[in-house]
């Protein structure tokens, strides 16, 4: 086995459901040894265009973690185990028609060495700094990807996250930082997707993104004119408390725009009408594709195969 490389840990698309195994051990000797083994998979990797033939987007996320979200319904550890979570990951991204993955730098850096991502889009996940449950929440610093590193390692894209609270002085700090970040990879001619919400704090201090029709126009409009272009800027957009609502909202920009899954529930109910939701916003000309996570990875039933074949049949 080459020094720096896990094999023999995920499936195939063809062993369909078959769940895949990680080896930890491995991984760590590797990680202990070899650090370089990370930059020189980077390298290796076989790229694709951020598009394929059918000109739409179905990405896996799971860039949670580094903002200490790590539950799923009411479980509140559910992606705790990085080695579960790999396995979950590996099996999604085998399956056909999933074209790649939004994460950290820990867990990219993991998937590289498993194998996982020749042939994918690899998206940067750039600012986690803005921490679940943190008085300093809405202060979403960039901690994570930096355009730089994007580059360098030959990833395809980068995300960012643009929560903004009328009430809260702090988030003009925010969207500045997020316009130079736009900047940056506009230089390196690197897409961005931004994820735009309207916040604000409940009494009890907890932070709600606002997703009626309005609120979620509004934050479209102005993640849309941030930076010196807009050229290489997508939109990672939720769907509105009222999906019907959706098409008069995708009005608001021209910028192609994918939708976000969320945490959906803890039923195989909720898993159904999420996907029902979906399907109907896909169908509007400025959507490209979903990128979900925990309702793939940790869906209801506990069949992670089925839950990502449901999502890409929806596209």
């Amino acid at each position: 086995m080459r020094a720096g490389r896990v094999t023999g840990t995920h499936t195939e698309g063809g062993d369909a459901g078959r769940q895949p195994r990680v080896d930890v051990a491995e991984l760590v000797r590797i990680r202990t040894h070899h650090p370089e083994a990370i930059t020189e998979a980077a390298t290796r990797r076989a790229r694709r265009p951020l598009l394929n033939e059918s000109g739409k987007l179905m990405i896996v996320a799971a860039d949670h973690p580094a903002r200490g979200a790590l539950g799923v319904g009411d479980r509140k550890l559910a992606m705790a185990n990085r080695a579960d979570l790999l396995e979950r990951l590996c099996l999604a991204l085998s399956r056909p028609g999933v074209d790649g993955v939004l994460a950290t730098a820990d867990i990219l850096d993991d998937l590289l060495l498993l194998g996982a991502l020749d042939h994918k889009v690899v998206m940067g996940s750039m600012n986690r700094g803005g921490l679940q449950g943190a008085s300093f929440e809405l202060d979403d610093r960039f901690t994570g990807h930096r355009p730089e590193d994007i580059e360098r390692l030959g990833f395809d894209a980068g995300k960012l996250l643009l929560r903004i609270d009328y009430d809260d002085p702090g988030s003009l700090t925010t969207l500045e930082s997020t316009a130079r970040a736009i900047d940056a990879m506009a230089a390196r001619r690197l897409p961005v997707f931004v994820e735009p919400f309207i916040s604000r704090r409940t009494p009890e201090g907890k932070v709600r993104n606002d997703l009626s029709a309005e609120a979620v126009t509004r934050s479209i409009a102005i993640a849309s004119g941030l930076g010196g272009s807009s050229a290489y800027t997508w939109l990672k957009v939720p769907v509105t408390d009222d999906p019907d609502d959706m098409a008069q909202v995708m009005e608001t920009s021209t910028l192609p725009a994918v939708l976000l899954g969320g945490d959906i529930g803890d039923s195989p109910e909720d898993q159904v009408a999420a996907y029902e939701k979906w399907r109907g916003a896909l169908q509007l000309p400025t959507v490209r594709g979903l990128v979900v996570g925990r309702s793939l990875l940790y869906p209801a039933d506990g069949d992670v195969a089925a839950a990502v074949d449901t999502a890409v049949g929806l596209l």
